[in-house]
C-alpha cells in the first residue's frame, strides 16, 4: 500500500433541499470521514489505498464498505462489530462556514468508537508507505487515544506519519482536546493544520511561522490559510516517503536507534490557492491532504506538493459533497507546472476537472 488511513467513517443524510433539520421532509444518503476521504482521493489518483476502521453489523456498515470499496480502496482490514452500531450524522444544505448551517452527530457508542489497539490490526496499518491519522479519531474514546498513541509512537519499524489536526472542539470535553492534538502532532513526521484551528486549540497567534514554533519535531509540517493559500516547512533533510529522517522530541529526547536526526527546519514554502468558486467548503481539509501526500509519495518538490494539495482541494471545493473526485493526474501535473503568473490568474469553477477530457474527447476524431 502507499497509504493506509485510519479512522471513522459515518453514513451522511444530506437534505433535499435547503432549510432547518425540522423542516427538511427528506434526505439522500452519501458517505463522510475525513480519513476515508483521503484514500479514496487516493485511490482514484492511482495510489493503492487502504482504509481500516469498524462498523456495525447493520445496513449502514455495508453501505460504508461497499462505496468506499468501491472507489479502489482496500477494505479488508475493516472489522464488524456485532453490538455497536455504524455512526451516522444529518446536516443542512447550507455550508458549514455559515451560521444556519446544522449538523446532528449520532456517533456515540458507534463501532469505531471502540477501536482499539486490541482489536485493530496493527501490522495491516503500518503495512503502507504512508499511515494517514486525524485527530477526530482521538476524541471519539480513551481507547481510541491510546490507538493513536501507539501508532504514533517514535519506532524505526513505523511507516511515515501522517497527521491531520481536525480540530473539532464539539467532540472534546473542555480543553483536554488541544493537549492530545499537541502531542499527537508531535509525534508525526508530516502535519496538516489549518491556521484558525491552531489559534483556537493552542492559542498560536502570529501565522504560520508562530505554529512552526510551537510544532519545530515534524519533518513537514502544513499550515493551512484558507483562500489565501497554504505554507510549508521542511527540514533541509526532508526526503520522501520511501526514506524520512526524524527529529529529536522537543524534550530532547533522540529518535529510535536506526532513525537520522534531520537538520534544523528550512525557510518555508508558500503557495497561493488558486481562485475558486466554491459551491461548498465540505471535504475540502482532506482533499488538500490527499494531494499533497500523493504528491509527496511521487517525490515532487515541496512547492508542487502544495500545489497539488491546492487542487486536489479546489475539486473538494467546487462539489457539494464529502467527496470529490480529483483531477487526472496528467491535468493535475499540467497545472501544478503552471509558471507563478499562470498559476495566479487560475480559476477553477464547478466541472473544472472534466473539462479537459471533455476538450480531449471533443477533439478526438
Amino acid at each position: 500500500m502507499d497509504v493506509v488511513a485510519l479512522g471513522e467513517s459515518m453514513v451522511t443524510f444530506l437534505p433535499s433541499r435547503p432549510g432547518r433539520l425540522a423542516d427538511v421532509p427528506s434526505f439522500d444518503r452519501a458517505i463522510g470521514g475525513a480519513e476515508s476521504n483521503v484514500a479514496c482521493a487516493l485511490a482514484a489518483f492511482g495510489h493503492p489505498a487502504r482504509w481500516i476502521s469498524r462498523v456495525g453489523a447493520d445496513g449502514f456498515g455495508d453501505h460504508l464498505v461497499e462505496r468506499i470499496g468501491g472507489h479502489g480502496v482496500d477494505v479488508s482490514a475493516v472489522h464488524r462489530d456485532p453490538e455497536r452500531p455504524t455512526g451516522v450524522y444529518f446536516r443542512t444544505a447550507g455550508d458549514r462556514g455559515t451560521g444556519a448551517h446544522e449538523v446532528a452527530y449520532y456517533r456515540a457508542g458507534s463501532a469505531a468508537s471502540a477501536m482499539s489497539v486490541r482489536n485493530v490490526d496493527l501490522t495491516a496499518a503500518r503495512a503502507g508507505r504512508v499511515l494517514h491519522l486525524s485527530g477526530i479519531t482521538a476524541a471519539l474514546s480513551g481507547e481510541c487515544r491510546d490507538l493513536l498513541r501507539a501508532l504514533t509512537a517514535r519506532s524505526a519499524a513505523r511507516p511515515l506519519v501522517s497527521f491531520d489536526v481536525n480540530h473539532r472542539p464539539g467532540l472534546w470535553r473542555a480543553a483536554e482536546g488541544a493537549a492530545v492534538l499537541l502531542e499527537l502532532a508531535r509525534g508525526a513526521d508530516i502535519v496538516f493544520v489549518g491556521e484558525d484551528e491552531a489559534e483556537e486549540a493552542w492559542g498560536a497567534t502570529g501565522g504560520p511561522a508562530a505554529v512552526r514554533q510551537l510544532l519545530p519535531e515534524p519533518a513537514v509540517l502544513v499550515v493551512k490559510e484558507g483562500a489565501r493559500g497554504a505554507t510549508a516547512f521542511a527540514g533541509e533533510g526532508e526526503t520522501d516517503a520511501a526514506s524520512h529522517p526524524l527529529p529529536p522530541l522537543a524534550d530532547g529526547t533522540p529518535p529510535a536507534p536506526g532513525r537520522t536526526v534531520r537538520p534544523r527546519p528550512a525557510p518555508a514554502a508558500f503557495v497561493p490557492a488558486p481562485t475558486v468558486d466554491v459551491v461548498a467548503t465540505t471535504g475540502a481539509g482532506d482533499a488538500f491532504a490527499a494531494g499533497f501526500l500523493s504528491a509527496t509519495l511521487r517525490g515532487l518538490p515541496l512547492r508542487a506538493r502544495l500545489r497539488h494539495g491546492h487542487l486536489f482541494a479546489a475539486a473538494a471545493l467546487t462539489t457539494p459533497g464529502d467527496l470529490a473526485a480529483p483531477p487526472a493526474r496528467h491535468h493535475a501535473d499540467r497545472l501544478a507546472a503552471l509558471g507563478d503568473d499562470a498559476w495566479g490568474r487560475l480559476r477553477l469553477g464547478p466541472g473544472w476537472t472534466q473539462a479537459e477530457q471533455a476538450e480531449e474527447e471533443a477533439n478526438t476524431p
